[in-house]
């Protein structure tokens, strides 16, 4: 009976110490964070859009001279900023192999910002609560250029999850010859097909005709505390049909097609918003188009997560290694 007691006492023991290690592996323990020291010049650096907003970010000068004058411009996600930590140590690793890159802010920016004012002092507000994510191509506009005055004659947009609707709009708009490469990293592929929350619209075309796009809605879609301005909300209903199915996944009209420039796709492989299965399907679709990039290629990202803490220099290495190819197999024109 003893005998069984301490047998059974050893493995309540043990499987004491199994649980408490999938907890602490599951619940508490987190990837460090580590920011590698500059070893490059950098420097913080402004620019202003078209309609007078200005935007920060940090320019991270490669030592070496960069092939093709091309610069690297990283821009953000949804409520994040051009210097939270993992966008720092890409930033560098990528000046480190011998690519200029700017990492930037545009309007979108944090939740909410103060973009500027008006003649009337009236706050204009931005960030993921307030900010028209339609605008954002004023901002990328305004980097590119930055980037050309410095002397560079070619750009690689990289756009970070919500960051990535902001760079295709703005080269399937403006069809920017400056481009030599987009890249969607962990961005949407598939379709934005959500159904339209009557209540949050009925308020917002209330409070636009009232004058009051600042006022915020609550999205009822979130299990947190989640708020939208009215004039935010609209923008998303009015985003055109070929940027909500992008890669024409469930359309015959995709803003892919007018996308000629290299594209280069990836996601993390430990908890990322896609997968190996949507990058197979986005390159399925567009191969289903008249037209479109001039190459595509994709990757998974071993190890990394959505911000990609702890595996920075890999998604550098992918970034600037595939910039290598295309400048190699002179199909970025």
């Amino acid at each position: 009976m003893k005998k069984a007691l301490r047998i059974f006492g050893i493995i309540l023991a043990v499987a004491i110490v199994l649980m408490g290690a999938f907890i602490y592996l599951k619940f508490v323990k987190k990837t460090r964070i580590s920011i590698n020291n500059p070893t490059l010049p950098e420097e913080i650096v402004f620019v202003k859009s078209d309609d007078d907003i200005v935007n920060a970010g940090v320019l991270f000068n490669s030592q070496k001279d960069t092939v093709n004058h091309i610069a690297v411009i990283w821009v953000h996600g949804w409520g994040v900023n051009f210097y939270s930590p993992t966008y720092i140590s890409i930033g560098r690793a990528i000046a480190e192999r011998g690519y200029t890159c700017l990492l930037v802010n545009t309007r979108m920016h944090d939740l909410g910002n103060v973009e500027g004012y008006t003649i009337f002092d009236k706050r204009l507000r931005g960030g993921g609560y307030w900010g028209v994510a339609g605008d954002e191509v004023r901002d990328i506009a305004a980097w590119v250029d930055f980037a050309t005055l410095q002397g560079f004659k070619k750009i690689i947009l990289v756009g970070h999850s919500a960051g990535w609707a902001a760079v295709r709009m703005y080269q399937a708009e403006r069809q920017d010859i400056r481009v030599a490469g987009l890249v969607l990293a962990s961005g949407a592929i598939s379709p934005d097909s959500s159904p339209i929350d009557s209540s949050q619209y009925v308020q917002a075309v209330r409070l636009l005709s009232e004058n009051k796009g600042d006022e915020l809605i609550k999205d009822p879609k979130r299990s947190f505390p989640s708020y939208i301005s009215a004039a935010t909300f609209m923008d998303i209903v009015n985003t055109p049909p070929e940027y909500k199915d992008f890669f024409g996944i469930q359309t015959s009209n995709a803003g892919i097609t007018k996308i000629q420039c290299p594209l280069l796709a990836f996601y993390g492989t430990n908890g990322d918003v896609g997968n190996e299965a949507e990058l197979e399907l986005m390159k399925a679709s567009i191969k289903k188009q008249p037209k479109g990039p001039a190459s595509v290629y994709t990757a998974m990202i071993k190890n990394a997560d959505h911000m990609y803490k702890g595996e920075e220099a890999q998604v550098a290495e992918m970034i600037t290694k595939w910039t290598d190819d295309i400048l190699k197999a002179g199909n970025h024109k």
